[in-house]
C-alpha cells in the first residue's frame, strides 16, 4: 500500500513540488495562499519574497532556466496572478518549466463578490501548457504532478494551477507522491538521416544553436556533432558559449557573412522568428531541428525538420556514415571575417570618450567577469550592445528576456541566479527605462542578503524607440527620460550601495568595487545619448 500523506492543501502542494525536486518559493504576500507558505516555514523550505508579482515569477523562471528543473512561484488570488501574467508569457516563449500556484475566491460562495474574485483561467491557458483550478484538497497532490509532467515535457513550458480557499485551508489526505519522469521524445531516423546528409554534403554549412540545446542537456552532442561534421557554429540565447569562444568552429562576429553565403543552414533549439530573419536565409536550405513536432516552423518549409530528444538527433548527426564534403575553406573564410570584426570591436570596446560609449562598458566588463559569471539582460539598446560585446565562455550563463522582450525581467532574474549560483557573480546589464519596472527589489535582494551587480547604461532616452522614430518622422515623441537621473541614490535608499560614473576612465574600478562590496551595488553610466546601436527595426 502507498505511503499517505495528510495536511491542509498546502502541505500536499509542497510535498509534490518538493519530490519533483523544487527546492524554493518565490512570492509576494497575499492571504489567499497563506498554507503554503505555513507548510514551507515548518519544513525550512525557502521563501523569497519580492515587491512586485512579475519579480516572483521571473526569478522562478530563472531559476528554471539556470538549472534545467521547474521553478516556483506563488501568487495570491486576482491582481496577484493578473500582476504575474507578464513573467508567465515570458516564460512560454522560452520554454521555461515555471510552475505557477495561484490563490482563489472561495468556489462554495462564487458569483457573489468575494475579495479578488475572476476566474485566472482563461488569462492564462493563452500562456501556459497546463491550466487548471484543484477542485478538493485530496486531489491536490496528482493535480500538482499533472501541472509539472506538462511542464517538463517537451516543448517545455509554464503551467499554472489555483486553488479555491476551501481548498487550500482544509485538511485531506492523499498517496505520498513521487518525482515526476517524463520520456525522451524519439525523432524519426529518416528525418534525421535527411538532415545529416545536406550538412555533411554542403559546401558552406552553417549551424545556429539555441536555448533548448542547454535546456536540453544537448550540449556535449552539439559539440560532438559540430566537430565530427566540421561545421562552423554560431549560438544565441542560453546556447551561447555551447562552444567556447576559443573554439576553432566557434563564430560570433561573422554571422552576417556566414548566413549571406551558407548554402545550408541547420538552426537547433531556436525557432525561426525574427532574430533570424523569420528563417529566411536567401538561397540557403534550411534544416530546423526542435525537441517536439510542435515546434517545427510553419511560416517556412525546411529541406529537413527532426523533432525529438537534441542529444539523440545531434549524436545522430555526428554518427552519420555517409560521404561528407570538405568544409576546411569555408571555415577559414568565416575566421578571416570572425578576426576582421573582432578587430573592430577592441577599438570600439576601448573608446576613450566622453560621454561614454556603450561598448567601453562592455570592455571594461570584460576584463572582470568570470567565466562562470551569470550575465542578465534587461533593457533594449543597452542589452542589444551587451549581446554584441560580450561573449560568454560557458552556456547557461547568459539571461535575457527572450523572444516576447518583455522588460523588467531584470532583478526577478538576478534573484533566481543568486539563489542557483552563491558562489558566482551575478551581473544585471539594465538600461534605464528598464530600471523604472523592477528597481524597487533592489529592497528585496538587500533582505534577502542577496549580492548582485546592477549595471544601468543611462543615456536618459529610450533608444531602440527615439532614434528609429527620428528617422521616420523627423520628430520623436514618449521617448525620453530624466537625463543623468541618479539611479544609484535610489539603490542607496532601498540598502544598497552604488556610483554615479561619467568618465570612461573611472568605469574600471567603480565596477571592480562593485563585484567586491559583497551587497547589491548599482553602477550608473551616463552613456553617450547619441549613440544608436545599429539594428533594424524589429516591429516586423
Amino acid at each position: 500500500m502507498a505511503e499517505q500523506i495528510e495536511g491542509h492543501g498546502g502541505d500536499l502542494a509542497l510535498a509534490a513540488l518538493r519530490a519533483s525536486g523544487i527546492t524554493e518559493m518565490f512570492t509576494l504576500s497575499g492571504g489567499h495562499v497563506f498554507p503554503l507558505y505555513d507548510a514551507a516555514h515548518r519544513t525550512g523550505f525557502p521563501i523569497y519574497d519580492v515587491r512586485h508579482e512579475q519579480s516572483a515569477v521571473f526569478a522562478a523562471e530563472a531559476v528554471a532556466k539556470l538549472q534545467r528543473r521547474p521553478g516556483l512561484a506563488v501568487l495570491t488570488a486576482g491582481p496577484g496572478v493578473t500582476n504575474g501574467i507578464s513573467g508567465l508569457t515570458s516564460a512560454f516563449f522560452n520554454a521555461s518549466p515555471v510552475v505557477v500556484l495561484g490563490g482563489r475566491a472561495p468556489a462554495f460562495r462564487w458569483g457573489a463578490g468575494s475579495l479578488q474574485e475572476i476566474d485566472h483561467l482563461p488569462l492564462v491557458r493563452p500562456v501556459t501548457k497546463h491550466a487548471a483550478t484543484v477542485g478538493s484538497v485530496d486531489e491536490v497532490p496528482a493535480e500538482v504532478a499533472a501541472a509539472l509532467t506538462a511542464a517538463l515535457s517537451p516543448h517545455r513550458g509554464p503551467v499554472f494551477l489555483d486553488l479555491p480557499l476551501e481548498v487550500i485551508f482544509s485538511v485531506g489526505a492523499a498517496d505520498a507522491p513521487g518525482a515526476v519522469a517524463v520520456d525522451p521524445v524519439q525523432p524519426d531516423p529518416e528525418e534525421v538521416a535527411r538532415a545529416a546528409g545536406l550538412l555533411a554534403g554542403a559546401e558552406r554549412p552553417v549551424i545556429i544553436a539555441g536555448s533548448d540545446v542547454y535546456a536540453g542537456g544537448a550540449v556535449a552532442a552539439l559539440r560532438e556533432a559540430a566537430e565530427a561534421l566540421r561545421i562552423p557554429v554560431f549560438t544565441n540565447g542560453m546556447g551561447r558559449g555551447a562552444l567556447p569562444p576559443e573554439h576553432p568552429l566557434a563564430f560570433a562576429k561573422a554571422r552576417r557573412t556566414a548566413l549571406k553565403g551558407a548554402d545550408v543552414v541547420a538552426v537547433v533549439g531556436t525557432p525561426l522568428d525574427f532574430r533570424l530573419g523569420f528563417g529566411d536565409f536567401g538561397e540557403a536550405r534550411v534544416v530546423h531541428v526542435v525537441d517536439a513536432p510542435s515546434q517545427r516552423a510553419t511560416h517556412v518549409e525546411p529541406a529537413a525538420a527532426p523533432a525529438g530528444d537534441l542529444r539523440l538527433i545531434l549524436s545522430a548527426l555526428a554518427d552519420h556514415p555517409g560521404a561528407r564534403a570538405d568544409h576546411e575553406g569555408w571555415i577559414a573564410d568565416l575566421r578571416s571575417a570572425e578576426d576582421a570584426a573582432r578587430e573592430r570591436d577592441a577599438a570600439e570596446m576601448a573608446a576613450d570618450t566622453d560621454p561614454i560609449k556603450p561598448a567601453r562598458v562592455y570592455g571594461e566588463l570584460r576584463r572582470i567577469l568570470a567565466p562562470d559569471a551569470i550575465t542578465i539582460g534587461d533593457g533594449g539598446d543597452f542589452v542589444s550592445y551587451a549581446g554584441r560585446y560580450l561573449e560568454p565562455a560557458q552556456p547557461g550563463t547568459w539571461l535575457d528576456p527572450g523572444p516576447y522582450g518583455c522588460l523588467g525581467t531584470g532583478l526577478g532574474y538576478a534573484m533566481g541566479a543568486r539563489v542557483s549560483h552563491p558562489d558566482r557573480q551575478v551581473c544585471v546589464l539594465m538600461g534605464d527605462g528598464a530600471a523604472g519596472f523592477s528597481l524597487m527589489d533592489v529592497e528585496s535582494l538587500v533582505r534577502h542578503k542577496l549580492p548582485v551587480v546592477i549595471v544601468v547604461g543611462n543615456n536618459g532616452i529610450w533608444g531602440l524607440e527615439k532614434h528609429p522614430m527620428r528617422a521616420m518622422y523627423g520628430y520623436d515623441v514618449a521617448a525620453d527620460l530624466q537625463p543623468g537621473l541618479r539611479y544609484d541614490e535610489v539603490a542607496r535608499a532601498l540598502g544598497g550601495a552604488g556610483e554615479t560614473v561619467a568618465r570612461a576612465a573611472d568605469l574600471g574600478p567603480a565596477l571592480r568595487r562593485a563585484f567586491e562590496a559583497g551587497v547589491p551595488y548599482l553602477v550608473n553610466v551616463l552613456t553617450d545619448p547619441s549613440d544608436a546601436y545599429p539594428r533594424s527595426s524589429n516591429l516586423a
